[in-house]
């Protein structure tokens, strides 16, 4: 019985120069925009030839005999991994936050174009250092993730944080209840709940200056934070709820008290769900979690 050769599927995203020759059609044109900003087309064109080259190497990593996928980060929503794919992120450590809500138990190597302007949390590899990671049995850490499950069983995972506020970022009402049977009528700026990944980023933000916040989660731990935004107290909302800490299998709870409240991940608000009048959204751990290389 014959079996498929593996197959590496790499995510890559646009350059912002090729989204600025989208936009205004010629590479003048797009250094006048540049030019008015105090910008210059030199630098984001050689960003642009860093991520193609990158993308060039590890496409020559790949042995010739595997198969091989690529798909854009707009695509995602409506690209269909395999079980067996080995997934290559070659971007920003955003990129492997968006790819990972669409995978369960791939493995991911994050591959880093310009480690003097990506941090690297999450794309740790060089591009040379893909021909030897595919060539031997990958080492790989497990991250948490989150999710957020409406009444209706529509679900959306995130790796950093999910976010659940109105459609327009104006004030959203709901009732929130946390896991120990505490219920509070709030009109905040949203709510965020996020992971141990996500508590280098937007929760670090809300964290910061807070006497409430809980100690953050590691990446990998089976652990979540969470935060009220700007709650407003008021004769008919509260504001006592407005941080805490959820573990294994305990999850917060939210019933739309607005016309339309939406949930999304990561910074994606374009894949969300959307909740009307006295819908509930569960939030707690993913049951998936991230297989990142090491």
């Amino acid at each position: 019985m014959s079996t498929l050769a593996p197959r590496v599927v790499v995510v890559s995203r646009r350059s912002e120069l090729d989204e600025l020759l989208a936009r205004h059609g010629t590479r003048a044109a797009a250094a006048y925009f540049l030019r008015q900003r105090n910008r210059d087309l030199d630098e984001v064109t050689a960003r642009h030839h860093a991520l193609h080259r990158a993308l060039t190497e590890v496409g020559a990593a790949v042995p010739v005999d595997w198969r091989r996928g690529h798909v854009d980060r707009a695509d995602l929503p409506r690209f269909l991994f395999a079980p067996e794919d080995i997934v290559v992120a070659v971007g920003p450590d955003g990129l492997v936050a968006n790819v990972a809500k669409y995978l369960d138990g791939q493995a991911v190597i994050g591959v880093n174009p310009e480690p003097e302007r990506n941090p690297g949390v999450l794309v740790r590899h060089s591009p040379p250092a893909v021909a030897g990671l595919l060539r031997h049995e990958l080492s790989i850490v497990e991250r948490s993730m989150v999710a957020a499950q409406l009444d209706d069983g529509q679900e959306l995972v995130g790796l950093n944080e999910v976010y659940l506020g109105h459609v327009t970022h104006q004030s959203a009402r709901y009732t929130l209840s946390t896991v120990d049977g505490r219920r509070e009528r709030q009109s905040s700026s949203g709510v965020v709940v996020g992971t141990g990944t996500g508590a280098t980023g937007w929760l670090a933000s809300l964290a910061g200056g807070r006497r409430d916040s809980p100690p953050p989660p590691g990446p990998g731990d089976q652990a979540l934070l969470w935060f009220v935004r700007e709650a407003w107290p008021s004769p008919a909302t509260g504001a006592t709820l407005t941080a805490g800490r959820l573990t294994a299998a305990e999850q917060l709870t939210v019933a739309c008290e607005s016309e339309q409240l939406v949930v999304f991940a990561d910074g994606l608000e374009q894949d969300r769900l959307e909740l009307g009048w006295g819908q509930q959204v569960t939030i707690g751990l993913a049951a998936r979690r991230l297989h990142l290389v090491d």
